[in-house]
């Protein structure tokens, strides 16, 4: 409360000024949730103008540098996407809580696959009831807020049952058109361009990523059945509950997430036939990869097989957690997962 009056965008800026004109040499702005201020973008362009700074803004909605913002620093700003831990990082955080000191990496990773990867999962007394209320709660609040309220959402049934068939589908490629078929049959009307705007809206507050196929022949993105995936395990499995058949996309995830935070741009792949679960491209490369559980003589030829039928010669891996490493077969080498996510 004691700084409400600074909501108002003109008595924000008059403090920054004058904080500025206080400090010497250059200064650092940081503002946090800056959404909360009504026509915020003026003022970042006039203090961009007027005082000698470095300024810093963040938001927990995609469409922070969207519309005006965009016109006024048009060129004159960086944006930097922050995701959820990563499994190294998640190491280095699970040193601080004595509760989890001793284990070993593969439990680690488990606990990883189990609980995601938000830092404060790390503060807490490591407990499944304790942890999975809390990321319950962190789940319901971004719902709440940057959903509902941000996009004035008024049936929060429908779009909750869209957010479970999302969580419950993670690694599977279906359409929205599939969504709203699927609530049909459950007897709930929802249109195909609904469920677009819903998920759109999930989207932009970070709770999912949407993953378009590309035909690898045609070189082309195609506008149906694409994947989606959670920007934590942790909310899915807070909402859902942890099944162990789900594994295989709980790891896609996994990977997806990871090949993002190394600054690739990632797509599912169509070759023919075949499925390639993700082709990922920074720049000049390309990283063909497919992730399976474990291989074994009845799907080795599956996972291979989609890879080895790609006529390039960019790198192309398949990732699973078996523990024997450096299998080649036709030049496409298999890689734990473990490994994969620790190799920097």
């Amino acid at each position: 409360m004691q700084y409400e009056d600074l909501k108002d965008y003109k008595t924000l800026y008059q403090a920054i000024i004058t904080a500025s004109k206080a400090a010497k040499g250059k200064v650092y702005l940081f503002i946090d949730e800056i959404q909360e201020v009504p026509s915020w973008e003026r003022v970042i362009n006039s203090v961009r103008v007027d005082c000698d700074c470095d300024i810093y803004i963040t938001g927990s909605n995609a469409r922070l540098l969207s519309g005006e913002l965009a016109t006024l620093l048009s060129g004159r700003y960086v944006e930097i996407s922050v995701y959820p831990l990563s499994f190294c990082e998640y190491l280095e955080f699970a040193k601080t809580n004595d509760d989890e000191a001793g284990l070993s990496t593969e439990q680690h990773f488990s606990n990883f696959l189990r609980y995601g990867g938000l830092p404060g999962i790390h503060e807490m007394k490591w407990d499944d009831a304790v942890l999975l209320r809390y990321l319950l709660d962190m789940f319901n609040t971004v719902l709440l807020k940057d959903v509902i309220k941000r996009n004035k959402i008024r049936d929060i049934d429908l779009l909750e049952k869209v957010v479970l068939y999302l969580m419950d589908n993670i690694g599977n490629t279906f359409s929205a058109k599939t969504i709203s078929d699927f609530l049909k049959n459950q007897g709930r009307k929802l249109s195909t361009e609904t469920v677009y705007t819903y998920i759109k809206a999930l989207e932009s507050a970070f709770l999912i990523h949407k993953v378009p196929r590309f035909d690898i022949k045609g070189k082309r993105l195609l506008e149906t059945q694409e994947k989606y995936f959670v920007s934590d395990l942790g909310l899915r499995h807070a909402t859902r509950g942890y099944r162990d058949n789900d594994i295989g996309g709980m790891l896609e995830n996994v990977v997806f997430l990871e090949l993002l935070r190394r600054g690739w741009t990632v797509n599912i792949g169509k070759q023919g036939s075949y499925e390639i679960d993700f082709i990922a491209t920074h720049t000049d490369e390309r990283l063909y990869a497919q992730v399976c559980y474990i291989l074994t003589k009845d799907n080795t030829q599956r996972e291979f097989e989609p890879l080895e039928a790609i006529d390039d010669n960019y790198e192309k891996v398949v990732i699973s957690t078996d523990s024997l490493t450096g299998f080649n077969r036709n030049g496409i080498k298999q890689r734990n997962i473990i490994e994969f996510l620790l190799d920097t």
